[in-house]
């Protein structure tokens, strides 16, 4: 999980009213337009676990579940887009987390993730030490409700093999601290963490090559 910049809302959306419309009613050529804005968002990942959904079965996510609040149904801003894994991200929010409360999950386009997580190259993700008792709860309840770090789940394999082969790159870049100047090796970091931008579970990777 990571930050995201939400854009404009797709226009299709104010055709739609609460109280009269279902989400069942979205067209399909609207629903389209609705998954290129959230491709714009955060890529072909999963909002959550950052898994490639280009291919996988997905689903466009109310991130505050429509039928606990009816209004949320057509707004934009509570829209993503999430894998369609029955054990982790939506579908585990919305059918297997239990009771929680919506202020207490991270919102990747108005919290940053960065701030509460950490995500090591053994595919765990472990709050941050420095956290105090009110953001420690999100960051906790944010992985059990979305399931991110299970301990036989299989994210935490995915977010592994996706990091293994950053783990001697990392080695290399930190080896140049020393011989570089550090706008040398500051461009060296940054080069390294473009290449990766746009990679599934791009933050267990950039989390490794910066420790």
């Amino acid at each position: 999980m990571h930050q995201l910049n939400r854009g404009a809302a797709p226009s299709c959306l104010a055709s739609y009213q609460h109280g009269r419309d279902n989400w069942s009613h979205l067209r399909g050529t609207d629903r389209t337009e609705i998954w290129r804005a959230l491709v714009a968002m955060q890529g072909n990942r999963c909002a959550y676990c950052e898994a490639d959904i280009t291919k996988a079965p997905r689903h466009i996510e109310h991130f505050v579940q429509k039928g606990r609040q009816p209004d949320v149904t057509f707004l934009w801003d509570n829209l993503f887009g999430s894998c369609n894994r029955e054990d982790t991200c939506g579908k585990h929010k919305d059918h297997k987390a239990g009771p929680y409360n919506d202020a207490d999950l991270l919102k990747p386009d108005v919290d940053d993730p960065d701030e509460y997580l950490v995500f090591v190259h053994d595919g765990t993700i472990k709050p941050r030490q420095n956290l105090n008792n009110a953001q420690r709860q999100r960051a906790e309840e944010t992985l059990r409700v979305f399931n991110l770090d299970a301990d036989h789940g299989a994210l935490r394999q995915m977010r592994r093999a996706a990091t293994a082969g950053y783990l001697q790159i990392a080695e290399a870049i930190w080896s140049l601290v020393e011989e570089c100047t550090d706008d040398e090796w500051q461009q060296l970091l940054d080069e390294e963490l473009a290449a990766i931008a746009d990679l599934p579970f791009a933050t267990a990777i950039r989390h490794t090559i910066c420790r």
